[in-house]
């Protein structure tokens, strides 16, 4: 049985499903005023890889992840470079999914608008309003955590404790420095929807829990995102359902930081790196396995160093697949389809037993590059039929944690020209030659193996 981390908790705790069979979950999504950094790379590759696992264990994943396309920083993007809103939330959008692309992260069943769903929030803020838990100031309405029971479960926290240290801004007319919004009202140069307090947005807090409920229904299984969004916005998000009278989130699992040089990674600590550059200049399969080397909870260092180990390491799973002839070989989609063909069960056991305890993928990879090595060895002896098993196994585990190896992938023409003027350029012993071309392929995303036949590329 899966065991995750529980934030409301803070312990591993068994996952228990409420429909038997099928697992449901949600994951805040981005905002989308600017292209993604690589922490939302990390977020989206976290729960891709908890998803393809559960899909692994033969379980039914319907996964929801939103768009936040209204906020503060996208209204000040289109009012400083004279766009409309649409313009800026698209083509941020637009940048996002060709990153999730390009990581290999399978895109979540449903991905919901904030702005397609704001009647449903003004719906919930009315209803808390007439619970008497939410009140109207001069420019919004907030919701009073005072009057919600529990508040602070995801901080670990009372709301004494909470409290303490926390202040009301002068000129705010909040009632409790915790009370948050729920509803901004119409300020000059916003967009704004009609409400029964005047026109204006939502509060950030409330898209998710309308959004989540709506998809998922009450008590659906899994809640995630970044350790950064567990207080207060899922805190806050908890707190509405919670004052309405909705069962909301079972689990509540979130990923550790991105850091890079000691720091979090943050666009407002100003050490933003854009994800779209990463992919420019990597293959995204080497953030995908630099990130499995490190446990999904813990902090991960990204830097060039980092990522030129994980290329390095790819190369040999790569490897793996054009010597023993995997190019275009169906795999198992589930563990028992796997041990029915023919895995190597012993390895296919061990890596579910990693993989259960919290998602232990540091672990479960080092045993895949042990599959590795060992089917290596085996076809280094002559038993080219178990070296093969092995490393299909191998294969088939990269591909439960969304690591598609590569094999041979045929060069054009142009390519393949500048790969025999290379070889020729070594039969003549005209080094430098060759060096500068091996350079230029190398360049264009080529690697080269020498052999007896000359220089063979693979991507």
């Amino acid at each position: 049985m899966l065991r995750l981390h529980d934030t409301a908790t803070g312990r591993i705790e068994p996952l228990v499903l409420r429909d038997p069979g099928q697992v449901s979950m949600y994951v805040c999504g981005l905002t989308v005023y600017d292209v993604p950094h690589i922490g939302h790379g990390r977020f989206a590759l976290a729960f891709d890889i908890l998803r393809r696992y559960l899909e692994f264990s033969g379980l039914e994943v319907r996964y929801v992840s939103n768009i936040t396309d209204i906020d503060d920083k996208i209204i000040a993007r289109a009012n400083e470079e004279k766009r409309t809103l649409t313009d800026v939330t698209r083509e941020f959008e637009a940048a996002w999914w060709v990153a999730v692309d390009a990581l290999g992260i399978t895109r979540p069943t449903v991905a919901p608008r904030a702005t397609e769903y704001v009647d449903d929030m003004v719906t919930l803020v009315a209803d808390l309003v007439g619970r008497g838990i939410a009140y109207e100031t001069s420019d919004g309405v907030y919701l009073s955590v005072d009057a919600v029971p529990g508040y602070g479960l995801l901080a670990r926290q009372s709301l004494d404790s909470l409290r303490a240290g926390a202040r009301v801004e002068p000129g705010e007319e909040k009632r409790s420095p915790l009370d948050f919004v729920l509803w901004k009202k119409a300020k000059p140069g916003e967009p704004t929807w009609p409400s029964p307090w005047g026109p204006g947005r939502p509060g950030w807090h409330t898209e998710c829990v309308v959004m989540s409920l709506d998809l998922l229904g009450d008590d659906f299984d899994i809640h995630g995102g970044g350790i950064d969004l567990a207080f207060p916005h899922h805190e806050n998000e908890r707190a509405q359902a919670v004052a309405v009278g909705r069962t909301f989130a079972r689990h509540w699992v979130h990923n550790g930081h991105v850091m890079m040089g000691g720091e979090k990674m943050s666009k407002s600590l100003g050490n933003f790196t854009s994800l779209t550059d990463l992919l420019e200049r990597t293959d995204g399969r080497a953030y995908r396995l630099l990130l499995l080397r490190s446990h999904y909870r813990s902090q991960v260092e990204v830097t060039p160093d980092t990522i030129a180990d994980a290329e390095e390491a790819l190369k040999g799973l790569d490897a793996l697949v054009r010597r023993f002839h995997l190019e275009g070989v169906p795999l198992a989609a589930t563990a028992a389809q796997a041990t029915a063909e023919g895995a190597d069960a012993v390895a296919v056991a061990s890596f579910r037993s990693h993989m259960d305890d919290d998602l232990g993928t540091p672990a479960a990879v080092a045993g895949i590059f042990e599959l590795a090595r060992q089917a290596n060895l085996a076809a280094d002896a002559g038993d080219n039929t178990e070296g093969r098993r092995l490393a299909l196994t191998a294969a088939v585990l990269c591909a439960a944690l969304g690591l598609r190896l590569h094999g041979r992938v045929e060069p054009d023409e142009a390519t393949k020209a500048k790969a025999d003027a290379r070889d020729a350029a070594r039969a003549a012993k005209d080094w430098a030659r060759a060096d500068a071309l091996r350079a230029e392929l190398e360049a264009d995303g080529w690697h080269l193996e020498d052999g007896p036949e000359g220089g063979q590329l693979h991507r």
